[in-house]
């Protein structure tokens, strides 16, 4: 299937919209619009196509999506609502509005979540992988469950008490407790008790089997065990909840010690205001009501849980014991050229630029860049932006390592990377301990910017080696997420990451960048202008298109400009993978522009746009771009972040005519947006073969990286059915 055999088949057709579309009624939701992506997270749940365990994964995930949203989203508009109102959002609706469609539509579901955690519990079970209920437990189960109670859970349980001696304790965000009604046997003096859930177990405890996997929940085992944990008495009523709590942070305006004001910011991340409570459906009414006062919870914030509370949790039975049920293996490569040069990043650089596509080439190569740059002699420095990283970082390690050798290093540490906060307080403390000089960038921006560069010497003059990025620094979640990694040793493009350094470090605003835009200095002004250049492309008859690929896109100059790209007749067409503001497929307003996602096996990551140039896509004369940054307000106006013209003709041929092909052209795991913002699957008859992008990456090496694999290959392709 071509692109343009995709877009007939599954776009719908341009309508018309009753209704003034110069105002909000342009625009969709951004908190409905997120709330359409975890549906369609939740959906790959119930997709046939998809592996059992990988089934069970994705309904973690969209649990654990939930969470934060709640957490951080809902807790924003809670707390607009509740000073007064706030602004209303781009499509006109108040926080109060959006908080009720938001509340109606997660309820909803969460429902559905239950629903689809039914059916994959059954097909666990005909897999023999059962997940038990304390009154199926046999004798031999107690035996070993009472052993193991006392051994691994009995030590870290602090059973508490709750009367005036003993004031209802606090819970942190995901919390999870038991609250209980007990009575004393000998004289039936009533007791109300909380049980918190320790995080420190597994949430599912393995059982004895013979063949298959058995599982039994740590409440249940906990529930099975409250003799040992109140002798005397017996239980009248119990309960499970879990809270939410407000997980924004707030830093003070003039914080002297940046490192310090977070270390105390994040204290108070973890008293913040519950925002949600799941609860056992049929709660006894005094439990109830108790835990409710207690946590200063209202009844519209309360979820009654029929069922299994904390889905998140189940990614703990996703089994590597079970190859069967889950994607089949597979092995990031490493690019040709480097094995060409024995391994050697500089050498496989100095021929030529190179673009790496993430998880399917390793992002090993980037750790090797760093740890071959920490001990070559010749290497004299090394600057290196952290947003986010792995605990035990192999990229920290490296720096550490060449900042004890004696080498310049500088590691700009991102502390407001949300929820990784504590993790990059460590990492710059570690990093100053072994020299490294640790900047934090501004206090009033993020810094999202993906840039490394390793100055070396070479003869009489020193060579920067520069690598550019759409993802974070991170070896784990590079295995999962889809991301580019440009590497380079172009004068100009390391030029310019050396101002954006000195930007970071010394607060110099770069002038002359050559191939490179930041925002919040100059990138939206730049887009802004690729898209206007584009519709005087199309003004003057010549083609004009737009290809591009992010995670999320709400700004509203920018849709404005597609807006206007659009009636002025550019083919655009955009990969959101996430929210989408702009509305497709409107007659008089967005016609031309065709917006899909795609949810598979990877988290799409990576950002790219192409641009025509007045000769349509693909073309060799297109302007090429990868970035950092989301169309979003923030990314684009409250962080730094980074838009690098890509001018290789190798490495341009591999981001439009491979990369962005395959996307477009996919259809197995693709969704289209329709003009009122709700998502379609893209429709694929039954026994017929469905182009699947993340195949075609996974078997067809990079144009840079020495692959030929490109657009023309991608219809062609033939698989069996996914």
């Amino acid at each position: 299937m071509t692109q343009a055999d995709f877009l007939e088949a599954n776009f719908p057709t341009a309508v018309e919209v009753e209704g003034d579309l110069s105002g909000p009624a342009r625009y969709f939701n951004r908190e409905l619009s997120w709330l359409g992506f975890n549906w369609r997270v939740l959906e790959e749940a119930e997709n046939p196509r998809v592996p059992l365990l990988e089934r069970l994964r994705f309904l973690s995930i969209s649990a654990t999506n939930l969470d934060e949203f709640y957490t951080v989203r809902v807790a924003g508009l809670r707390e607009l609502a509740r000073d007064g109102g706030g602004s209303p959002s781009i499509d006109g609706l108040t926080p109060n509005e959006q908080l009720k469609l938001i509340d109606k539509d997660a309820r909803n579901l969460i429902s559905r979540q239950h629903k689809v955690f039914a059916t994959l519990r059954a097909e666990m079970e005909a897999q023999n992988i059962t997940i038990l209920n304390r009154d199926e437990l046999t004798d031999g189960d107690r035996s070993f469950l009472k052993d193991y109670f006392f051994k691994q859970v009995f030590p870290v349980l602090s059973p508490l008490a709750i009367d005036p001696a003993h004031p209802f304790p606090f819970l942190p965000n995901e919390g999870f407790a038991l609250a209980l009604e007990l009575e004393r046997k000998a004289d039936k003096r009533a007791l109300r008790a909380l049980l918190p859930v320790p995080q420190q177990v597994d949430r599912y405890v393995r059982c004895p089997a013979e063949t298959g996997h058995r599982f039994l929940p740590l409440e249940e085992l906990l529930m099975d065990n409250l003799d040992g944990l109140f002798p005397g008495y017996k239980v009248n009523g119990s309960c499970a909840f879990r809270v939410l709590r407000d997980s924004d942070l707030e830093v003070e305006d003039e914080a002297e010690d940046l490192v310090r004001e977070f270390e105390v910011a994040l204290k108070r991340r973890r008293r913040g205001e519950v925002v949600s409570m799941r609860l056992s459906a049929g709660a006894p009414a005094s439990l109830r009501k108790l835990i409710m006062a207690e946590l200063h919870v209202t009844q519209d914030e309360v979820v009654d849980m029929h069922g299994i509370i904390g889905m998140a949790d189940l990614k703990e039975l996703v089994l590597d014991d079970r190859p069967d049920l889950l994607w089949p293996a597979f092995a990031p490569r490493v690019p040709e050229r480097v094995q060409d040069h024995d391994g050697d990043m500089f050498a496989a650089i100095r021929q030529k630029d190179m673009l790496l596509h993430h998880p399917y080439e390793t992002f090993d190569m980037v750790v090797r860049f760093l740890r071959q740059a920490a001990a070559d002699p010749d290497v004299v420095a090394i600057k290196q932006t952290l947003y986010r990283t792995s605990k035990r970082s192999p990229i920290v390690e490296a720096l550490c390592e060449a900042a004890e050798d004696g080498k310049s290093v500088t590691a700009l540490v991102e502390l407001k990377a949300r929820f990784d906060e504590a993790a990059n307080i460590r990492q710059s403390r570690r990093l100053e301990r072994a020299g490294a000089h640790v900047v934090y960038g501004f206090l009033d921006l993020k810094t999202h910017a993906k840039i490394s560069t390793v100055v070396r010497r070479e003869g009489d003059e020193l060579v920067t080696y520069t690598h550019y990025g759409t993802g974070n620094y991170h070896p784990i979640t590079a295995r999962i997420y889809t991301d580019l990694s440009f590497f380079t040793c172009d004068a100009a493009l390391g030029r310019d990451a050396t101002k954006v350094f000195n930007y970071l470090s010394g607060y110099v605003q770069p002038d002359n960048l050559e191939n490179l835009s930041i925002s919040p200095l100059t990138l939206k002004p730049q887009l802004l202008a690729m898209i206007d250049a584009e519709t005087e492309h199309a003004r003057a008859g010549r083609p004009a298109e737009i290809w591009a690929k992010m995670n999320s896109l709400v700004e509203e100059d920018v849709i404005d400009a597609l807006y206007a790209a659009s009636q002025a007749g550019v083919k655009i067409s955009l990969v959101v993978r996430g929210i989408c503001g702009l509305r497709p497929g409107i007659k008089g307003l967005s016609e031309n522009i065709r917006v899909k996602s795609i949810v598979g096996r990877f988290l799409e990551h990576s950002r790219i746009v192409c641009f025509g140039n007045g000769k349509g896509l693909p073309a060799k004369k297109a302007r090429v771009f990868i970035s950092s940054a989301d169309w979003m307000g923030r990314n684009l106006n409250r962080r730094v972040e980074t838009l690098v013209e890509v001018r290789n003709n190798t490495v341009k041929a591999q981001i439009v005519s491979q990369i962005m092909a395959a996307n477009l052209a996919d259809v197995a795991q693709s969704w289209t947006m329709g003009p009122d913002g709700s998502f379609k699957r893209a429709h694929v008859e039954d026994g017929t073969f469905a182009f699947n992008c993340h195949r075609f990456f996974m078997e067809n090496p990079s144009l840079s990286g020495r692959g030929s694999a490109g657009a023309s290959d991608v219809p062609q392709l033939t698989h069996t059915e996914d």
